[in-house]
């Protein structure tokens, strides 16, 4: 099972606020070489390889701490997004 430490082991740095690549960033989330597809492998094995399960499980743990440091920087990125920017970020991501 997990065990869960409730501090980063790296604390994002962002010296501004940064639209792009927090869009960048979100394709590690969900996109095509997502953090997630170790996770999804991992389960999926358990029946048809069960020799490599231990192994796969382990990486989806790495893989899981991994999307909490992405999801910490992309949230530290948007976080003093207002105003002017916020409105162009609308307007290039078709964020509405």
């Amino acid at each position: 099972m997990f065990h869960h430490v409730k501090s980063l082991q790296f604390n994002p740095r962002v010296s501004r606020p940064d639209l792009r690549f927090a869009n960048v960033l979100l394709e590690q989330f969900g996109g095509e070489n997502c953090e997630l597809d170790a996770v999804t492998q991992a389960f999926g094995a358990k029946v048809t390889h069960p020799d490599k399960y231990d192994l796969l499980m382990d990486i989806a743990t790495v893989e899981f701490s991994d999307l909490e440091i992405v999801g910490a920087t992309i949230h530290t990125l948007l976080k003093r997004v207002n105003g002017e920017l916020k409105d162009a970020a609308a307007v290039a991501f078709s964020v509405k």
